[in-house]
């Protein structure tokens, strides 16, 4: 049987994806972005139950769009000189300055508000990417023993939305066989009982499964050494947390983000290394690191540094003002060079990944 690519892999060349996304508003590139996540999805994915997750994630990407520019047209934003239409203006008390609600909708707002959406949904469009393409379940498995508890609840949280979308698929295919043809709105409301039943019956054989595998016993550790692991990864993760997020933001200072991710990074292994000694587990067949898996994070890795390095050297040749394009004036966004072909990088999952399971993992 052909070895698949370890499920953190995917997870790292998808947040590398949406880590660039973060980066532009270039209607282009993140519709370029949308187009390499979902084609790798596409053709990478098993025959598991999740694997068609990607899909539903893209029809949260389309409300999220939706939604972004109706509360655009509803309270207001960026004003611009091209008004297409008026709404009446509700008067507000004089301690709501800044706020309004209606009033002129420009096509310079409408647009900056299309970017503004379209960037979230490509971040949800490169989730629902890794939720089709990596295995929960061999990703719990290969996740430090001090983050079992936490890895088990967010497993269970990741695995939510896929289970429902395969558990209305199938009590949709019942009723068809039986031959209800409702569709619609109506089709909505009669599979809605079936599957919120299947997700409580999938809920309480979850329980009892965690509860006969002795989920959260504490291993025989004093109380100050669980306090000591929990201290340390907490640590961890909020300077982590508070690293990536000044990488992130073009606006914070160099000295916050890499002093910050460094100590955070070694708070957490060190309690990583505390914590494993609280759960002990055997592993059959572990999912081991390959020459493929090191290719497929690097080529999304490859679009971060392009993105980031079009942004550091300011070049108008590499396209580093078409990231941000204005809105005021309107004006036919580009598609940026150095960035582009970053991006088409990560296309590289479709010819280095081992083909398709035909079983579950």
């Amino acid at each position: 049987m052909t070895r698949t690519l370890h499920p953190g892999a995917w997870w790292l060349w998808a947040l590398s994806l949406a880590t660039a996304a973060s980066r532009t508003t270039n209607p282009l590139l993140l519709g370029l972005i949308v187009a390499v996540a979902g084609y790798v999805a596409v053709r990478c994915r098993d025959t598991t139950p999740w694997a068609s997750s990607y899909g539903v994630f893209l029809k949260f990407g389309l409300v999220v769009i939706a939604s972004r520019v109706v509360f655009h047209v509803l309270l207001g934003g960026i004003a611009g000189p091209t008004v297409l239409f008026t709404l009446p203006r509700v008067p507000l008390p004089d301690w709501a300055q800044g706020i309004r609600i209606g009033g002129p909708i420009s096509a310079e707002g409408l647009v900056f508000s299309l970017s503004q959406g379209l960037q979230l949904a490509t971040l949800l469009g490169c989730v629902g990417a890794a939720n089709a393409l990596a295995n929960p379940k061999r990703l719990l498995r290969s996740l430090p023993a001090a983050l079992y508890e936490v890895s088990v609840a967010v497993v269970v949280t990741m695995t939510t939305a896929p289970q429902l979308v395969a558990s209305a698929k199938s009590v949709r295919r019942a009723r068809q066989l039986r031959g209800d043809s409702v569709r619609g709105w109506r089709a909505v409301r009669t599979l809605l009982v079936p599957v919120i039943e299947d997700a409580l019956a999938r809920s309480l054989v979850l329980a009892a499964a965690m509860d006969s595998r002795g989920y959260g016993r504490g291993a025989g550790l004093s109380r100050g050494a669980r306090r000591l692991t929990a201290t340390l990864v907490l640590s961890g993760l909020v300077g982590l947390c508070v690293g990536v997020y000044a990488l992130l933001d073009g606006t914070s200072p160099a000295v916050v983000g890499l002093p910050a991710l460094a100590a955070g990074l070694v708070l957490a292994v060190a309690g990583l290394v505390v914590g494993s000694r609280r759960v002990g587990r055997s592993r059959y067949r572990r999912d081991r690191w390959g020459v493929r898996e090191l290719l497929v994070v690097a080529s999304g890795l490859g679009a971060v540094a392009a993105v980031l390095l079009t942004a550091a050297l300011g070049s108008s040749l590499l396209g580093a003002a078409d990231l941000s394009p204005a809105t005021v004036p309107l004006a036919v966004p580009q598609l940026p060079l150095l960035p582009s072909v970053g991006v088409l990088l990560a296309v590289l999952p479709v010819f280095i990944a081992p083909q398709r399971e035909s079983t579950h993992a």
